[in-house]
C-alpha cells in the first residue's frame, strides 16, 4: 500500500541493491590497485637491458666471472 510493497519487502529490496552496489564499488577498487601495482613492476621491468640481467645474475652467484665476460661480450657485439 502506497509504495510499501507486501510487508518488509521494501525494505529488503532496498537493502538488497545497497549490497550490490558495494560489491560493485570493492570490485572496482581491486581492479584499479591490482593494475596499478603490476603496471609499476612492468615498467620497471622493461627498462632492464640485457647487460643489467647479466649483472645481476653474476652479483647472485648465478654464473661465474668466465660464463660473465663471455656473456658481456656477446652482448656488446
Amino acid at each position: 500500500m502506497f509504495g510499501w510493497g507486501y510487508g518488509g519487502t521494501f525494505w529488503f529490496g532496498r537493502l538488497f541493491m545497497f549490497f550490490w552496489v558495494i560489491v560493485i564499488i570493492a570490485v572496482v577498487i581491486m581492479l584499479l590497485r591490482h593494475s596499478t601495482r603490476f603496471h609499476g613492476y612492468r615498467s620497471e621491468w622493461h627498462t632492464q637491458t640485457a647487460l643489467d640481467v647479466l649483472k645481476k645474475r653474476y652479483a647472485s652467484g648465478e654464473i661465474d666471472k668466465k660464463e660473465y665476460d663471455e656473456k658481456r661480450k656477446d652482448i656488446e657485439g
